[in-house]
């Protein structure tokens, strides 16, 4: 905070907003709903997007996910469909790259018109599905970005309000927009903090895959992602969380239960088991472990800490007498991974 960081939340259960509003001018909370004058165009790029010269080849892998999402079904897009989106996504930022302007950016309903005028007939199917986030009642992502990202250090995403049907649309939407915040702070030399409350809610399907590149991508353009989760079964139980931990160098974690101890030991099979089954984390203060180059260390918070509890908590613990918060970051300095207390 004593810096000139960016920091970025996504806030799936609208918490955060009170607190980013007390940073005044510097704080922004974007409210994402159906109903919400908030909005995020999905077709937002910059010319920083990727080290490639053509940024369009990374935002064309958006955009399938994007697409997979909303009509991928059980098997996901088919080679014909993906071959039709790539060429469109391609044809509808033609403009744009010509020049650069704001009013060049394409909208979803820029790519609708353009799959709508495809020969194929997986185009068409295509189009149709996309019509409902066009034309219909869940079009709040068919308009042009009215946020100013770069005018606010803290920015605070609620997404509680989305709904069922735009929700996972709505998480992979808000991860690209804040890939293009930390591109565009990494050619200011600046560092970008996104911190994920209820990671677990971006570890399926097309939103797990981002979140992996996420955290693998983030690091080598000046942003440090952390997650954080109070529910470690539902985030073991994706098949992205390996990757995740493997590009992870910070991991804290407070009281788990004996169950959850067993399972993290399990998963995380470089750390030896006795890292998770120590006293402390059968203690109400909770325990931390740091990990640099496999090495952990488990210990109790230091004196004078306490962990933060809600305030309806019954005396004595948290609800049901546990703490179960989990807290892991990608983080790297100066090329090398580092443990960060």
């Amino acid at each position: 905070l004593l810096t000139d960081d960016s920091i970025i939340i996504a806030d799936p259960e609208n918490e955060y907003g009170p607190l980013v509003k007390r940073f005044g001018k510097q704080g922004q909370v974007i409210d994402l709903s159906p109903t919400s004058s908030n909005y995020i165009n999905p077709l937002d790029i910059n010319l920083d997007y990727s080290d490639d010269e053509n940024p369009i080849t990374l935002k064309s892998d958006f955009v399938l996910s994007l697409c997979d999402l909303i009509i991928g079904g059980k098997d996901g897009l088919t080679p014909i469909e993906k071959t039709i989106i790539d060429r469109c996504t391609r044809l509808v930022y033609r403009d744009y790259l010509q020049d650069p302007r704001p009013e060049n950016m394409p909208i979803l309903g820029d790519l609708y018109e353009l799959l709508r005028k495809q020969s194929e007939p997986e185009a068409q199917n295509i189009a149709t599905a996309l019509e409902i986030y066009v034309n219909g009642s869940l079009n709040v992502f068919n308009h042009r970005s009215n946020i100013d990202m770069d005018s606010h250090r803290v920015l605070c995403f609620q997404l509680k309000s989305l709904g069922k049907a735009l929700k996972e649309i709505g998480l992979l939407i808000m991860q690209d927009a804040v890939w293009n915040r930390v591109t565009a702070n990494r050619e200011k030399h600046k560092t970008t903090w996104f911190y994920i409350d209820e990671f677990h809610l971006l570890l399926k399907g097309q939103t797990g895959a981002f979140s992996v590149e996420i955290w693998k991508r983030f690091r080598k353009w000046g942003g440090i992602p952390s997650g954080l989760t109070q529910n470690v079964k539902d985030l073991l139980a994706s098949r992205e969380i390996e990757n995740i931990f493997e590009n992870s160098d910070f991991i804290y974690m407070l009281n788990q239960a004996q169950g959850d101890r067993q399972i993290l030991a399990k998963q995380l099979g470089n750390f030896p088991a006795p890292a998770f089954l120590c006293n402390p984390f059968r203690s109400r203060r909770g325990a931390s472990v740091f990990r640099k180059c496999d090495y952990p260390l488990c210990r109790s918070l230091p004196e004078g800490h306490q962990p933060v509890s809600d305030h309806d908590d019954p005396p004595g613990g948290s609800r049901g007498g546990r703490d179960v918060i989990t807290f892991f970051t990608a983080w790297r300095m100066g090329g090398d991974a580092v443990a960060k207390g």
